[in-house]
């Protein structure tokens, strides 16, 4: 890649590659240089450093995973829009590992929004489900810890056992359900 066609966009996909073939680890701006031919001084243009370079790749992967799960809840209510929300963030983490992986976790101001925009995306399919305030903000949790939880382990080959892993996060599913019908406890 020529330096004049190098920009923050294209020094993000170039990253995203690295990330897809070897995961996040071997994201350095080092290997994105060398991808992109030129010497690491010249990413500086365009990503102050690699906090900033995982930051701008967490908030695409982030943007891509929206989409993923927004397609799938959209047009669907309730039980059918949970089950399509989970399957779809279980798909994209199989399909997706490392891409997955370089979400950072912990809040950053530039992706706030892309995150905020995530929450409204589980707030969504939880709306028929009749939770208010807190309730939906705990139900979200649930949601997404469990949803994550299955997806990496499976992912990092955690699921050693021959029972049919489909089965397993189908069980999930339904267990999630089950949890969101019975009465909320009061506080």
């Amino acid at each position: 890649m020529a330096r004049a066609a190098l920009s923050a966009k294209a020094v993000v996909g170039l990253a995203l590659e690295i990330v897809d073939e070897s995961g996040p680890a071997a994201l350095t701006l080092a290997a994105v240089a060398a991808r992109a031919g030129v010497a690491p001084p010249s990413l500086y243009k365009h990503v102050r450093n690699l906090a900033e370079l995982r930051v701008l790749v967490s908030g695409q992967v982030m943007e891509e995973f929206a989409e993923h799960g927004n397609a799938a809840v959209l047009g669907r209510s309730g039980d059918d829009a949970l089950r399509a929300l989970m399957r779809a963030w279980r798909a994209y983490v199989v399909r997706n590992p490392h891409r997955y992986a370089a979400i950072l976790q912990s809040p950053e101001p530039a992706t706030a929004a892309i995150a905020e925009r995530l929450v409204d995306i589980l707030l969504a399919a939880l709306r028929a489900y009749d939770l208010e305030g807190s309730q939906a903000i705990h139900a979200a949790r649930c949601l997404r810890a469990a949803a994550h939880g299955f997806a990496v382990l499976e992912t990092r080959g955690a699921f050693q056992l021959p029972e049919d892993l489909d089965e397993s996060y189908e069980l999930l599913i339904d267990m999630v359900i089950a949890g969101l019908r019975r009465e909320p406890p009061r506080s």
